[in-house]
């Protein structure tokens, strides 16, 4: 459930209003369905085997490289690949920085790999009426993992926010079976328990724990924030009935008692959640700083000592002790991972069992290996096999499995489990990383999750309501066109505004005023298509 920097999704804006331009131009070929070649594929290929091409061949791939785990072509990864598979991966490498841009850009020119992961659900819409990329809904009949888990896991409603206005869908997601948080406040747990401040289970407590941390270190600032707060509106949206920051998305959201979409930030739910941040803005509780800080400034205050609380993972957590016991000392502190708090709306978790996930080249039709590459695919990314391969590696190697229960080998570290170890799974075998590995049971999810993080696993499943997924919205080629630049200039100014009502630069007196404002940007028009579109939609699933 990685998110995506604010710097990234305008990169990505732009990239995808010029891909659907190019777009608009073409003749929309791809809509005509291709029969497969079959060369070296499998004869019989069903759940449980592993993929085996009857012919080698060679298969290319875009790659975003992390710069925390750098691209090796000696990776342990691509060689057992090729041999256990006998496809030998051709990769493109992007930087993970440019890699949204870079990627539109290979695809709008034809130059794009056959195989695109790293793509999360809605940026492929730009792509589907030049037939650039494949309607891989027409194939799934050659993916036998993928069609298992959505019907063993219930996942066909979810896959169905996923299609176009012609029916199809053109990304394969990745699957989870359930859902699974990730982002929280991550607390200085030993300066509350020394001061006898309880952990705060809501928004509300939050504040008041942080008044008490003000008083008591007037000169310290308690929660300053990293992700240019993006994270925390995110996570805060949910309880609060809204969205915000990460999860703030095309800005609509569904209300089900008027079955329609609205726009969010226009919304008495969205400004409660202005007023709850401001308030701690203005009391010298949240730093100022947050929603414009690099990350690296707000992760120094943390482990310096000068704040107590921030936003992160379960790898940043890792990351942040590592810098505390160098700074701070090692045993002078204590961190966790907090349960997200609950708001005026209850103790309510978004989220999509969809992670990010892979487009297809429509250039797979000319391939002589396209039923192959499409089975190879599918046990690479849904089979279990291949998903446990991807993550943990190669059983007596880089991990051992006894018992149903795996464990690093003695040499390789991963993410602190095994902190002895002088090897690292990602940096120097090629596995874990975001490119390949993700989606998955629920059990090979929580194998690499430390007790610490298996806790708050549990505690956000027992405590949370998940939110239902919304319905879809199918835009036509030309109406997706029209919103996206509707779209756009609403949610900069959203954000602009948004801050500013935070930091108290603007009065929440003007709410009113802003949100004639977005009037005055074709917010009506906006919402007039989408809910059109979702109207018309919606009859047509009726009949």
């Amino acid at each position: 459930m990685k998110k995506r920097p604010r710097k990234l999704v305008g990169k990505m804006v732009l990239a995808t209003m010029m891909s659907v331009v190019l777009a608009a131009c073409s003749s929309g070929a791809g809509t005509e369905k291709a029969e497969p070649e079959s060369k070296g594929a499998m004869e019989s290929y069903s759940v449980g085997e592993t993929f085996k091409a009857s012919e080698p061949f060679n298969l290319s791939i875009l790659y975003s490289d992390q710069p925390a785990y750098p691209y090796k072509k000696d990776w342990l990864l691509f060689q057992k690949i090729t041999e256990l598979t006998g496809v030998t991966l051709d990769p493109t490498i992007v930087p993970m920085s440019d890699y949204p841009q870079k990627r539109s850009l290979l695809i709008s020119s034809g130059d794009a790999p056959l195989v695109i992961p790293k793509t999360y659900p809605g940026e492929e819409s730009a792509f589907v009426s030049s037939g650039a990329v494949l309607p891989v809904s027409d194939y799934v009949d050659l993916m036998p993992n993928f069609k298992d888990k959505v019907e063993k896991w219930g996942l066909e409603d979810e896959l169905e926010g996923l299609r176009q206005e012609d029916g199809k869908y053109y990304v394969l997601p990745g699957l989870h079976e359930e859902v699974w948080p990730d982002y929280t406040l991550i607390v200085r747990t030993d300066v509350f328990e020394k001061n006898n401040i309880p952990i705060p289970t809501t928004w509300d407590e939050l504040y008041e724990a942080a008044k008490k941390l003000k008083e008591i270190y007037p000169d310290s600032i308690p929660f300053s924030d990293r992700f240019e707060f993006n994270s925390t509106l995110n996570i805060a949206a949910a309880g609060f009935g809204t969205k915000g920051g990460w999860g703030f998305g095309n800005g609509l959201t569904y209300k089900e008692d008027k079955d329609e979409f609205v726009y969010t930030s226009t919304t008495p739910e969205y400004k409660e959640m202005l007023t709850y941040f401001n308030k701690l803005v203005s009391e010298g509780l949240l730093d100022k700083e947050s929603l414009t800080q690099d990350d690296d400034q707000a992760i120094q205050k943390f482990v310096s000592g000068k704040s107590f609380i921030i936003n992160g993972n379960s790898q940043t957590v890792v990351l942040h002790r590592n810098d505390m016991n160098k700074t701070l000392g090692e045993g002078n502190f204590s961190i966790a991972k907090i349960t997200v708090p609950g708001g005026p709306k209850g103790q309510l978790m978004s989220g999509s069992r969809l992670e990010n996930g892979v487009m297809i080249s429509g250039k797979i039709k000319e391939s002589e290996n396209f039923k192959a590459i499409m089975q190879f695919i599918d046990w690479l990314y849904y089979s279990d096999e291949g998903q446990e391969f991807t993550k943990w590696g190669v059983d007596g190697e880089t991990f051992t499995k006894q018992d149903g229960v795996r464990k690093l080998a003695d040499d390789v570290n991963y993410n602190g489990l095994n902190p002895k170890g002088t090897k690292d799974l990602r940096i120097d075998y090629g596995f874990s990383g975001g490119v390949f590995a993700y989606g998955g049971t629920t059990d090979l999810l929580h194998s690499m999750f430390s007790e610490e993080e298996l806790k708050f696993q549990q505690d956000m499943k027992d405590t949370k309501e998940v939110i239902p997924a919304e319905p879809p919205i199918p835009y036509s080629d030309i109406d997706r066109e029209q919103v996206t630049l509707l779209s756009t200039p609403l949610k900069d100014y959203s954000d602009q505004n948004t801050l500013k009502f935070i930091l108290g630069e603007r009065s929440l007196d003007e709410y009113d005023a802003f949100v004639q404002e977005l009037e005055g940007q074709g917010l009506s028009q906006y919402l007039q298509i989408s809910n059109d579109t979702y109207k018309k939609y919606k009859e047509n699933k009726q009949q």
